[in-house]
Formats: structure tokens, sequence, C-alpha cells
């Protein structure tokens, strides 16, 4: 290596966000010469002020993580999901789980993994306290961490690609992986299209403490101007994601503390006793962005570089895992085979492996969206005839479940909780 040169290795990840840092392990831990750089140092995104925002990780998606020696830092902080209540709400009534009158699916985690101890659909963490444990987890295995760097680009040869740092550095490897968030600046030097709608929507994120226990209970509650999603998280707290029209999310989250907490009240109700605001509010634009191709010249695109979807489903983070997981497959099955990771026969079939699922779930909560996100009365007996249809037949609740776990198709090694290694 030149003294400019920093690294020299298989892969260099460009984005320590939750996806490259997953990336980063999964790959450093099977024995791939691997380094991730990021513009901020890792421990400034661990802030409780720079993401209010918490995920529901699909049971596959926690094998990983397990297996990458991340879950063993989120003792505490990891609140399983045992059941989902998703309910068809009326612009009146607020939400109100259950009764006479009222559409709703219930899965329950029972029917796919019986018994006490079984595994739970999911589990809800917030994000600070993800990347809190996948930072611990890299500075234990000795990653190779260049934060903060600020990346200025790629320029990609025939036998390596090279990530170009502002500072003038170089790091240098087989491949190169754009893990760096919806608006990816190697994406676009790639010349990749993406195809994008921007909903007149916001999410307003934040969390609430409320009287009695949700005892594991997931709630999406599907309103006219959107989702209202109460998430379970450790302790008698939720997470909340309230969509609204972009002007309505603005004017909630610029209310004072009066005003909010009588429209908590009014939207909330009291099913789970008095509610209050625990956190501040944030509020996110929401929209649908897919890459065109998922891979370029010596580069891949994983997490939201590939693509971006609408909170609906939840499946925002488990998609960047299920990025990292197939492309820790594809690049240790080459290197293993003596093959060059960054070659364009390695990362097609990486493409081809992603790129379908990434489409379809894109396209189906734009779809669900639409269907859910108003009021019109012929639409609304459509979809609560569709949820009590769904709800009373066993092997359709047991295939969504499966299909929002992550189990469904070809999974890859780490989604199977099993070890990657040369």
């Amino acid at each position: 290596m030149s003294e400019r040169t920093l690294f020299s290795g298989d892969v260099v990840i460009s984005g320590g966000g939750l996806a490259g840092l997953t990336l980063a392990l999964g790959l450093h831990r099977a024995g791939i010469r691997t380094a991730i750089v990021d513009a901020m140092p890792l421990d400034a995104q661990a802030d409780p002020g720079f993401d209010g925002r918490a995920s529901a990780l699909a049971y596959t998606s926690w094998r990983a993580l397990k297996e990458i020696g991340a879950t063993a830092h989120l003792a505490g902080q990891a609140q399983r999901i045992e059941d989902i209540l998703v309910v068809d709400g009326r612009p009146t009534d607020g939400v109100r789980p259950g009764g006479p009158g009222v559409d709703q699916l219930h899965f329950d985690r029972r029917e796919i993994h019986p018994g006490a101890d079984g595994e739970p659909l999911g589990y809800m963490v917030e994000n600070r306290h993800s990347r809190i444990a996948l930072a611990r987890a890299a500075a234990e295995t000795g990653l190779a961490v260049f934060a903060p760097h600020r990346s200025t680009g790629m320029e990609a040869g025939s036998g390596k690609a090279t990530l170009c740092l502002e500072s003038g550095a170089r790091l240098e490897a087989s491949l190169i992986v754009a893990c760096d968030g919806k608006a990816s600046p190697l994406r676009e030097q790639a010349g990749i299209r993406v195809l994008g709608v921007r909903y007149d929507q916001s999410g307003l994120v934040l969390t609430v403490e409320h009287e009695l226990p949700h005892e594991g209970v997931a709630y999406e509650f599907f309103m006219p101007a959107g989702p209202f999603a109460i998430l379970p998280l450790t302790g008698n707290r939720s997470s909340l994601v309230w969509t609204e029209s972009h002007e309505g999310a603005m004017a909630l989250q610029s209310m004072d503390d009066a005003g909010f907490q009588e429209a908590l009240e009014a939207r909330f109700g009291d099913f789970l006793g008095e509610v209050k605001p625990v956190s501040p509010r944030w509020a996110y634009p929401l929209g649908l962005v897919l890459a065109e191709s998922f891979v370029s010249d010596r580069l891949a695109l994983a997490g939201d570089a590939a693509r971006t979807i609408h909170p609906i489903a939840g499946q925002g983070f488990n998609l960047g895992i299920r990025d990292a997981a197939a492309l820790c497959d594809v690049v240790v099955d080459a290197v293993r085979a003596g093959l060059d990771p960054g070659s364009h026969v390695v990362l097609a079939r990486y493409e081809r492996w992603r790129k379908t699922d990434s489409a379809a779930l894109a396209l189906g909560t734009d779809g669900f969206n639409r269907l859910f996100s108003n009021d019109i009365t012929p639409l609304r007996h459509a979809r609560g005839l569709g949820l009590s249809l769904t709800n009373a037949i066993p092997a359709a609740r047991r295939f969504f479940m499966r299909t929002a776990g992550g189990q469904t198709g070809d999974l890859p090694r780490l989604l199977k909780g099993e070890s990657l290694r040369l």
C-alpha cells in the first residue's frame, strides 16, 4: 500500500448506518478483508437526539444480528413482539382494537412458533440501541473502521476499485458497497437511475409511556390519512409512527405540549390507560425509491441506497439486513471459489437474489398505502372483507407471518442463524 492508501482488501463499505455495519460485521467475521467508512464517528449516531425511530426486527433478522455478535449488546433493550393486530380505523373514532363493527386481523406468533419460549414475530429495538450494539460488536472484532472520513466518490478499474476520501486518502478493494442512504452519492455517480414516488405524507415519530402493559402486542391502525402504528418497547412504553399529510404532521410536530397531549389522547384513546410523550417528536417525509439496478462496475447497492419504502409494513431495516445477508453469501462463496468478488458474474447473482424481492415489497407497500389511506366507502368495505377473510383462514395468516418474518424464498445463511466462514 502507498502512504495515501489506508486499506487494501476485498470489500469497502461506504456508510456506517445499520445496514452498512451489519454487512461489514457479517463479512469480517466470515474472514473477508473488509473496511467501513462513514462521515460521522460511529458513536455520534447513538445519541438520543440523532434518530428517534425504532425498528421492528423480523425473527430472521434477529438471527443474523445474533450470528454477527450484535444481540449480545442489546440485553434489556429488545422487546419481543408476540402479536400483531391490524385494524381498519375510522376517522372519527380514533383507534380502538376489537369490539363490534371493527374489521381487524390478528397475527399470533404461537401459530408459527409454538411454545412459551418459541421465537417471537420479531423484536422492537430503538435504532440508537441497535447502532450502539453494532458499533460495540465492530470494536470487539477489530473491524477496520474509518470514521469520521467523508468519501468523494469511487474509481473502478479492471482488477480493483478505489474509494476516494475527502482527505486525499484512498481505500482499495475488489468491491465497493454503497450503504450511503436513499440519496446515495455513489449510486448517482454510477448513473443508476431510480423510480420514485413522493407521498403527500410524513411520519411523526415519538416514544410514549402508557399506564397499562402492552403485553408485546404491536398495533397497526389504518386511518384515512395513513397508518397509525403503536409498537411495543421495553417497559410500559411504545414507539408511535403517526402518518398524516405532510402539513398535518408538521402541525402536530410544532404544537405546544398541552395541545399535542390533547391530540395524542384523542387519537390514541385509553385502551392502554393514560398516555404521555416521553421523547421529542421527529417528522420524516415518506416516499418510495427503487434503484433500476442494484449493481454497477465493481459496485453493489444495499440498504436504503437500493430502495426505500413506506413504513406501513415495518420492513425497512429488515430489507437492509436481507441485502447484507445475501451479499455475505455471494462474496464468501466467490472468495472461497477463488473468484473475484467484484466481478460482473458475482454481482449479477446478488442482484437476481435481491432485486425481485425488493421490487415486490416496494410495490406491495405502495399498493397497501393507497388502498388503506382513504375513507372511500366501497374500498373500506373491500378491505374490511379482505381483513376478515384473511383472519378466518389460518394458512393465510401463517403465510403472511412467515413472509413478514423473512422466512420465505431462498434464505441466506445468516437469516437461518448459520455461521459463514471461508
